[in-house]
């Protein structure tokens, strides 16, 4: 493959592909995300290939459809009829069209979504650039290399109101313009993929299905930045999504829109990917950078900002896959478009891993402001084998809890902030009325104690201490005075621990002592 040289040899492409391509040819797209996988998606393949080269129908593997509980999953198009739970006996039905299938827009998980980062992902090999080209990929950096300045681009993505997706929902737009105007002859921008905490697994289902989305809205950030060099942090433990990356990387380069003077453009920009080390921390911005250089993922103290000083102490700014995922869409539809959706403080969509005591588990995608009844009900189907719902917990083990009365606050960063649970990344944890809650906290801490780098005092023996209290209440052991030094211990970690692990550790055990106090209290025996 030649190298493009020209905004107008993009689009000469892009129309020669689109030519060789017949709308109306059936095409048979099986997801081969990690659910469908684990389910055995690839028997399915081979069934369906089969069959279907009698035909010469096309049989694509893709990323993440989204319903992981009812794969393998199968869609085919035109039309978009829906097929779950498929077994390489179903492939002779399947393409010869008479088994049954439902349409997207008419299956409930689906219908109430708004998928417009992995709705692309039953239409994708992420193996071939050439599928995202065809449905319109890289246009957006064409535009803001040829059409923007930097300072345009910088001011969509501000007037866009873009918030980071990685759990702090600080706005892109201002860390972008921290890293930008920071006095440096150098600066990069940093690829968060390692989504390490436990019920996250929206970052894998995009970027595993369409690595080239996130990687075109890090190559138009690193041009709005000045960044000439950037990095990918993934976990070393995703073959799948690591050869998936790779790939990508390659055919951008092939192409000439990654490496030396993209599209002609006179830009120059490379990216390098790096693995975690096998630890929760090393996701933790300033231990990512740490580990990016060749040295131990610990943290830095937060008053060290990694936008003026990051990798190697230069600016670096560091954004997850669905962050840089929402970049190409803002370019290319504008900021006014981008900002239409969602509520006054929230823009956008938000990508959510729904898991737990949930009918419908699976990535789902809804704007911002949507009830989180919508997101458990009506999406999710529900809480399983019918029982009662009793709580919602958000942000994996630094996140929070909130009770059922609340399941119609709105998905908001602000909203859910207020009331102890912070969106996180997005993981969203059904639990029914049978969840013990004390337990779940004595969980959620056990994770974060094992995961502790421990460089500082208060993380290290602070969350121990908390933990050995909770096992003790647990264990029918707790005493007076158990609920109070929790609440000391709490505080302590979260005014003087060096990084968000520690600070935010004890944010479940905060939220479950707001909202479900009196099961504390229940595990104190009288006179105890």
């Amino acid at each position: 493959m030649a190298k493009l040289r020209s905004a107008a040899g993009l689009e000469t492409l892009r129309a020669d592909i689109v030519s060789r391509r017949d709308p109306g040819k059936r095409c048979i797209a099986v997801c081969a995300g990690a659910g469908c996988d684990a389910a055995c998606s690839a028997a399915v393949v081979d069934a369906l290939r089969e069959e279907a080269a009698k035909k010469s129908i096309d049989v694509k593997v893709t990323g993440c459809h989204g319903l992981c509980e009812k794969g393998p999953n199968v869609v085919v198009t035109p039309g978009e009829l829906c097929y779950f739970g498929v077994r390489p006996e179903d492939a002779p039905g399947i393409v010869a069209g008479t088994a049954k299938g439902v349409r997207m827009d008419e299956v409930p998980f689906y219908k109430h979504q708004m998928r417009l980062l992995i709705g692309d992902n039953p239409r994708i090999d992420p193996t071939r650039i050439e599928d995202y080209l065809a449905l319109g990929g890289y246009a957006a950096l064409s535009k803001a290399l040829f059409q923007m300045t930097p300072d345009q681009v910088l001011d969509q993505v501000k007037k866009a109101n873009l918030r980071g997706r990685g759990g702090g929902g600080f706005p892109a737009g201002l860390k972008w313009e921290t890293a930008k105007n920071a006095p440096a002859d150098e600066r990069y921008v940093i690829v968060n993929g390692h989504e390490g905490e436990p019920g996250a697994f929206m970052d894998r289902a995009l970027f595993t299905g369409n690595p080239h989305k996130v990687l075109e809205g890090l190559i138009i950030g690193a041009h709005a930045i000045g960044a000439h060099r950037g990095f990918i942090y993934t976990r070393h433990d995703s073959p799948k999504l690591i050869e998936h990356i790779e790939t990508a990387l390659a055919q951008a380069e092939a192409y000439g829109l990654l490496g030396e003077n993209i599209l002609g453009s006179g830009f120059d920009f490379e990216v390098e990917v790096h693995f975690d080390v096998g630890i929760f921390v090393s996701g933790e911005s300033s231990a990512l950078m740490r580990s990016i250089e060749g040295n131990p993922p610990e943290p830095r103290p937060k008053y060290v900002r990694t936008s003026v000083s990051g990798i190697w102490e230069k600016p670096s700014n560091l954004n997850n896959v669905e962050t840089w995922a929402n970049v190409s869409q803002i370019i290319s539809r504008g900021a006014d478009w981008y900002a239409s959706i969602g509520t006054e403080g929230s823009k956008g969509t938000k990508l959510v891993s729904l898991s737990g005591h949930v009918v419908n588990s699976g990535v789902a995608e809804v704007p911002m402001g949507t009830p989180l009844r919508t997101i458990v009900h009506d999406i999710g189907g529900g809480v399983a084998d019918a029982k009662p719902l009793k709580a919602l917990h958000f942000g994996g083990p630094m996140g929070g809890s909130i009770p059922e009365r609340l399941i119609d606050t709105p998905l908001d960063f602000d909203a859910l902030a207020a009331l102890g649970a912070p969106i996180g990344a997005g993981g969203l944890l059904v639990m029914d009325d049978g969840t013990d809650m004390v337990d779940m906290a004595r969980y959620f801490l056990e994770f974060l104690t094992h995961e502790s780098c421990g460089k500082c005092v208060p993380c290290r023996e602070g969350l121990l201490q908390m933990l050995k209290i909770l096992t003790s209440m647990t264990n029918g052991k707790g005493r007076n005075g158990d609920i109070a030094r929790l609440e000391d211990l709490a505080e302590v970690t979260g005014m003087a621990c060096l990084c968000a692990l520690g600070k935010t550790a004890s944010d479940p055990l905060r939220s479950m002592l707001r909202h479900f106090k009196d099961e504390y209290e229940a595990r104190i025996p009288a006179g105890g």
